[in-house]
């Protein structure tokens, strides 16, 4: 080095050192988001599965429905709410707004579509004479429980964890394609009902249960 020339090292290595306490710090940002997103997560969410007593146990679930009879096809929001004595259906627009409303209790049945206003003895007679087709809601009601009706006699195949994959009962043929879980109690996800030229398929998003 010349006489009057200034060593430029110990400002390289200022600037080294600056910069790896810029980086430490930036690590150490990363990681601190790094584990606040893993905090963050949802959990998985535990499948439903059947509560005790489920046959007895009013609820309500919300889903999607959808019709294919006689080659037409329709489809609708659904909002089932089941009580021991009593059941509504709503069908549900794409925005949400209620597109008919079905209600039965032991004595009578009422449908409201729109502005017309119909009652019958019995839902399914009902449902046939105001839209065409009916939901099997006598039996229907055991059937997305994974259960087969006690009051008439029944066909049931099962898979190897014991769930129902396909269930004929009062001319209905119900077929099982997917389960909440892997466990024989897991609530259905989606089934399909079909029987003469009309076939329903039910996806179910969300199962809500009350007291009896």
């Amino acid at each position: 080095m010349r006489r009057g020339e200034i060593s430029s090292a110990p400002c390289i290595w200022a600037n080294y050192e600056f910069l790896e306490a810029i980086l430490v710090r930036l690590l150490l940002f990363f990681l601190a988001v790094i584990l606040n997103g893993c905090v963050l997560l949802p959990s998985t969410p535990v499948p439903a599965a059947r509560p005790i007593h489920a046959e007895s146990a009013p609820f309500a679930l919300n889903g999607r429905i959808a019709i294919n009879h006689q080659g037409k096809r329709h489809s609708a929001g659904l909002r089932w709410t089941h009580q021991v004595q009593s059941d509504e259906v709503l069908l549900l627009a794409p925005l949400g707004q209620t597109a008919a409303r079905v209600y039965r209790d032991a004595g009578s049945a009422t449908l409201d579509d729109g502005d017309k206003h119909y009652s019958a003895d019995n839902a399914e007679a009902l449902m046939e004479q105001a839209l065409g087709w009916h939901l099997p809601l006598g039996g229907l009601h055991h059937w997305v429980l994974g259960l087969a009706s006690a009051d008439s006699p029944a066909q049931i195949e099962r898979d190897g964890n014991g769930q129902i994959t396909v269930l004929h009962q009062d001319r209905w043929e119900v077929r099982y394609l997917r389960y909440a879980g892997t466990r024989p109690d897991s609530l259905p996800a989606r089934l399909q009902l079909s029987r003469d030229d009309l076939q329903i398929q039910l996806l179910i998003d969300e199962w809500e249960w009350n007291s009896p």
